[in-house]
């Protein structure tokens, strides 16, 4: 069992009699905060970073658990930290009167913002890899951690159409030449073997519907003017041309199929990073669009396509690429009727984010097309060349995650979505070796996985911040280290965010008007999440 009272923790996994005794002095001592099965603990392994994992295999792993509202005039908290805590839940009680905390966050509820859709990661050809390389009870392990009620509850999924550089192969579902008609379309090994099969159990463990979408990294290369599936290229012809059509149609195709496997799709994007293909020559898998060209395609081929078919209601999403192409991209398509009427949201990716200012590109794109959602639709550590690859337990990623989602929701962004789900030790397999990190790492020959820092960064907002949840404003009384962002979720109650990227511990109180202050402490380097009833 796991007692924490005062500020220490005691951990007595296996001997009852010591948790007894601790037992009976906090309840003589009346500081009893909580009670915690220790199945619920992390299994920490130090790999040498900044802070830990916590491994699990096919009979352990930790879990964050069902979390049920406290009572009015009570509240939760969960914290994570460098110091290697992971989710520790604690219940406070709220005060009617100020703590004298010198930092106090306001909730503003009369500012309200965008609705949440949700959070998740991708099911690509690596990530089912690494995930049915385990033995099926450590599979059934890792998917329920993603999107059992237990878990962390991700409700988002990416799935790439077709190959991608995370694939162990190059491949398309039509790779016959001038099939304009895709006669001869059909998905592949790694969709009806391997990511067809995983999402229907993770489907079966969530509590709610996920909300699949699709994204292509290229065509045919005999659709394209370098006819590869690699490099600096486009789609033959112009938009309204049989190539365009054809592209439009091989989309209704793959929902066709995976419907066939009962997987429908909520949304669509229009091609990952369509600048890949058009501006540089990519080493992997691409196919380039101009805004202008992308614009014209949705008018005049695959808007009308989807209209007609049984999936008009698939939620279109543009861009698919960096922030830093913002307000511009949006400007280009979404100014077009022709264009706009068949599309529902923005998605952008993180990797450039350093060079784009959040207000700058998504609150101003916002603030002109208020109707369409923006979405983060990738990210992940490890990409760049100098700090390449997995790193075990490192917290600055977990950092950096937190900060980027607590950013992008502070300007309007509706979820956040993580690359690829699983990875290997390497952070592969990626055919182009464009090695990468995961939330989850396998490694293979223990059977076993390690969740890393960013899961539990991960976990901060997807478990808590349900679809529908609505951002509210906040005001601080100081200026404050402190990153945070705060929620109103669909039964009223009340999610707040807070980062500290610091080395300060740093006291506060969060005002809630309408029931009083939540006293809270952020220690160095830690990520908290605070919950409660309003009424």
């Amino acid at each position: 069992m796991r007692i924490i009272y005062s500020h220490v923790t005691y951990s007595c996994r296996n001997s009852m009699e010591g948790a007894g005794v601790l037992f009976l002095v906090a309840l003589l001592t009346g500081t009893l905060t909580h009670i915690r099965a220790g199945s619920d603990e992390c299994k920490a392994k130090s790999f040498g970073q900044s802070s830990v994992v916590c491994e699990c295999n096919a009979t352990y792993c930790d879990s964050v658990g069902h979390v049920n509202l406290p009572a009015v005039g009570h509240f939760l908290s969960f914290l994570s930290s460098r110091a290697g805590t992971r989710l520790q839940r604690q219940q406070g009680q709220v005060q009617k009167n100020s703590t004298g905390a010198a930092l106090r966050i306001t909730l503003v509820p009369t500012e309200k913002y965008q609705h949440v859709k949700g959070f998740g990661g991708a099911m690509t050809d690596a990530a089912a890899m690494n995930i049915l390389s385990l033995s099926t009870r450590s599979q059934d392990q890792l998917l329920r951690q993603y999107f059992s009620p237990e878990g962390i509850e991700y409700n988002l999924v990416r799935v790439p159409i077709g190959s991608c550089d995370f694939s162990t192969r190059l491949y398309t579902y039509a790779d016959s030449p001038d099939d304009y008609s895709l006669l001869n379309f059909s998905l592949a090994e790694e969709d009806t073997h391997m990511k067809i099969p995983l999402l229907q159990r993770a489907q079966a463990l969530s509590a709610r519907p996920l909300s699949l979408f699709a994204s292509a990294w290229t065509s045919p290369a005999w659709l394209k003017t370098n006819g590869a599936l690699t490099g600096k290229g486009s789609l033959k012809g112009m938009p309204g041309g049989k190539e365009y059509k054809t592209w439009a149609q091989y989309y209704i195709r793959f929902l066709e199929d995976y419907e066939k496997h009962n997987i429908s799709f909520w949304g669509l994007t229009t091609g990952n990073e369509p600048t890949a293909g058009e501006m540089t020559n990519y080493s992997f898998q691409a196919l380039g669009f101009t805004p202008e060209l992308q614009r014209d395609w949705i008018a005049l081929d695959l808007g009308p396509a989807l209209h007609s078919s049984p999936y008009a209601k698939t939620h279109l999403m543009i861009l698919d690429d960096q922030r830093l192409l913002l307000p511009h991209w949006a400007k280009v398509v979404l100014s077009d009727v022709h264009a706009a009427r068949y599309v529902h949201g923005i998605g952008v990716h993180w990797y450039m984010d350093l060079f784009a200012p959040a207000k700058i590109t998504l609150t101003t794109t916002h603030d002109l097309y208020p109707e369409y959602f923006i979405l983060g639709t990738e990210a992940c550590s490890g990409f760049s060349s100098l700090d390449r690859g997995v790193r075990l337990g490192s917290w600055e990623r977990a950092e950096d995650y937190a900060h980027d989602i607590i950013e992008d929701l502070n300007n309007y962004v509706t979820g956040w979505t993580d690359w690829n789900l699983a990875l290997d030790m390497s952070g592969g397999p990626n055919w182009v070796k464009n090695f990468v990190d995961s939330p989850i790492i396998v490694d293979q020959s223990k059977d076993v996985f390690y969740k890393q820092p960013t899961f539990y960064s991960m976990a901060h907002f997807s478990k808590f911040l349900w679809e529908g949840s609505q951002r509210i404003g906040v005001s601080v009384s100081e200026h404050t280290s402190l990153e945070s962002s705060a929620f109103i979720r669909p039964d009223g109650s009340v999610v707040m965010i807070i980062l500290n990227r610091s080395n300060a511990e740093v006291h506060f109180e969060v005002w809630d008007q309408t029931l009083g202050f939540l006293p809270a402490t952020a220690p160095p380097h830690s990520i908290l999440t605070l919950l409660w009833a309003t009424s």
